[in-house]
């Protein structure tokens, strides 16, 4: 099966200290160089998300909006 453009998968092994390498591809695709900070998102219903590094900014938004919300 062919993946729509745009759009991949890949694996990566954990190692003994909980560290994973993120594939060349992936680190090409998206811009990751050593050095860099990542987001990384876990939902145990849904599993773990590493968003684009331009997300941050928005993720923040929603999350401080939607806690804004509740709070009403």
């Amino acid at each position: 099966m062919k993946a729509p453009k745009g759009k991949y998968a890949w694996t990566a092994t954990v190692g003994e200290k909980g560290q994973i390498v993120i594939p060349k591809q992936a680190r090409d695709i998206f811009g990751i160089k050593p050095g860099d900070t990542l987001l990384i998102l876990g939902d145990e219903d849904r599993g773990i998300a590493i968003p684009p590094r331009g997300a941050f900014a928005e993720l923040f938004e929603m999350a401080f909006n939607e806690k804004e919300g509740n709070e009403e």
